[in-house]
C-alpha cells in the first residue's frame, strides 16, 4: 500500500508539472529538458492506444492528453519528461494511433487519438513493418520527435485506396504519395492478383 501511495504521489506530481510547463502555447519543449530519472511509473500504453495506470485504463482523455504532451523517447525506452522529473513508462508498441486522416492540398493530414496533427511527408514519413510469418502490414506514421502513430486498419484500408505502383531503389512497389513524397507499403511483386 505505501508504495503505490509513493507511485501514486509521483503521478500526480508529473501531472501538476506538466501541466505548469504547458501553460505557453504548443507542446512543451521536452527535447530541452533533461531532469534526473527519478524511476519507473506503473504506466503503460496499450497497442490499441489505451493509456493504464497502476493496470486500471485512464478514462479522463484530458489527462491522457496532458500526459502524452510530456512523453518522450531515448532510444527504445519512453519517458514522461517535466523540467524537474523523469519516469519511465511501458509502451506496447507505438505511443499514439493514428485514428484518421483526410486529404488536403498540402498531402495526407493523420489525426491521432490525442488530438495531435501531422501531414505525411519528408518530415512525417510513413513506414510499413510486415509480420514475417504473417505478412500482415503494421503501418506507422512519425508524429513528433521520434514518437510514431500505429495507422488503424480502416484508415489503413483507406489509404490502400489510394495507393499507386511506383519505383523505390530500383524496384517496383505499390505505395501512396503525400507532399510529393512515395511510401512503399509492399512490392509489386508480393501483392496477390
Amino acid at each position: 500500500m505505501a508504495g503505490q501511495e509513493i507511485v501514486k504521489a509521483s503521478a500526480e506530481s508529473i501531472a501538476a508539472s506538466a501541466q505548469a510547463a504547458g501553460k505557453g502555447r504548443g507542446l512543451p519543449p521536452v527535447h530541452l529538458w533533461n531532469p534526473p530519472f527519478c524511476g519507473d511509473l506503473d504506466m503503460r500504453i496499450a497497442r490499441d492506444g489505451t493509456w493504464f495506470y497502476l493496470g486500471t485504463p485512464i478514462g479522463r482523455p484530458a489527462l491522457v492528453k496532458l500526459f502524452s504532451s510530456i512523453l518522450k523517447k531515448e532510444g527504445e525506452k519512453y519517458f514522461l519528461v517535466t523540467p524537474v522529473e523523469k519516469v519511465g513508462i511501458v509502451v506496447d508498441d507505438a505511443p499514439f494511433v493514428a485514428i484518421d486522416f483526410e486529404q488536403t492540398k498540402d498531402g495526407l493530414e493523420f489525426e491521432t487519438q490525442v488530438g495531435d496533427f501531422a501531414i505525411a511527408g519528408p518530415e512525417n514519413p510513413i513506414r510499413v513493418d510486415r509480420n514475417p510469418e504473417t505478412g500482415e502490414p503494421s503501418p506507422y506514421i512519425l508524429i513528433r520527435s521520434n514518437l510514431e502513430a500505429l495507422i488503424d486498419r480502416k484508415s489503413f484500408y483507406r489509404l490502400v485506396d489510394l495507393g499507386e505502383h511506383a519505383e523505390h531503389q530500383g524496384i517496383s512497389w505499390f505505395g501512396i504519395r503525400s507532399k510529393g513524397m512515395f511510401f512503399p507499403i509492399i512490392p509489386s511483386t508480393d501483392l496477390e492478383d
